[in-house]
């Protein structure tokens, strides 16, 4: 605990970039005051020393401890539930933070780093596909996957829809999800696979991780939907 009261809030956003969203959380600055130590820092933001240090641990707990990928023989019902709660709500976490981010960078930095501009165009096209994605998800093909789940467990009738079977709407999506693939590829390619440029500030850097990060996410979320869920889905209704 002394050893990272001790580190300047730079070196520790440096070294756990998920360290990052708890300093925003805490309106803590690691960019222009930087160069603070964490207890000064949080004696500057009036926040409790004790409070950051144990979100801080969370944070690097949670980038070193990998989620149980056991949904292969969970039910259905059970997956989707986990896909909304966990990927769902951290995409509409994510996509306005990293909005703002990338727009105070770009207004910054663009015109030495003329890629950050594409950066922004791409992330905005990918947010404007994910919003009405997740929707369509939510509010369609999981809850009938859930009904299939139901009548499974009842030995009742398959449940209506308006789109015949599971397999349209899960076409739909899988294409959708090669769109935002496509999407990720372009990112990773005007950032040069997310390699951050020598001397570039905190905030530059954070734009760079996060959207790593969101990368890293997008396709645990999308392995679980194409490999897993949707399969599986489609094997359910066959056997209903």
């Amino acid at each position: 605990m002394t050893q990272t009261i001790e580190k300047t809030v730079r070196e520790i956003a440096a070294e756990c970039p998920a360290s990052v969203r708890v300093f925003e959380q805490l309106g803590i600055d690691y960019c222009c005051g930087g160069k603070k130590s964490l207890q000064e820092a949080c004696a500057a933001a009036q926040v409790p020393l004790d409070q950051a240090v144990g979100l801080l641990q969370e944070a690097e707990l949670g980038t070193r401890v990998p989620a149980p990928d056991s949904w292969l023989a969970a039910p259905l019902d059970a997956l989707t539930a986990h896909i909304v709660q966990k990927h769902h709500a951290y995409v509409r976490q994510e996509i306005p933070r990293l909005q703002a981010l990338l727009h105070k960078v770009v207004s910054k930095h663009a015109a030495v780093h003329p890629e950050l501009s594409g950066i922004q165009q791409q992330f905005e096209l990918l947010a404007q596909e994910l919003t009405p994605h997740m929707m369509k998800e939510e509010y369609v093909l999981f809850p009938y996957i859930e009904q299939l789940v139901e009548a499974r467990l009842s030995d009742g009738p398959l449940p209506g829809s308006c789109f015949g079977t599971v397999r349209r709407p899960i076409a739909a999506m899988a294409a959708e999800h090669d769109g935002a693939g496509d999407l990720l590829r372009e990112l990773r390619h005007l950032s040069n696979n997310y390699a951050i440029p020598a001397g570039v500030c905190p905030t530059f850097a954070a734009v760079y991780r996060g959207l790593e990060e969101f990368e890293a996410d997008l396709h645990q979320h999308i392995h679980l939907e194409n490999n897993i869920l949707f399969p599986r889905a489609i094997e359910l209704e066959q056997e209903a």
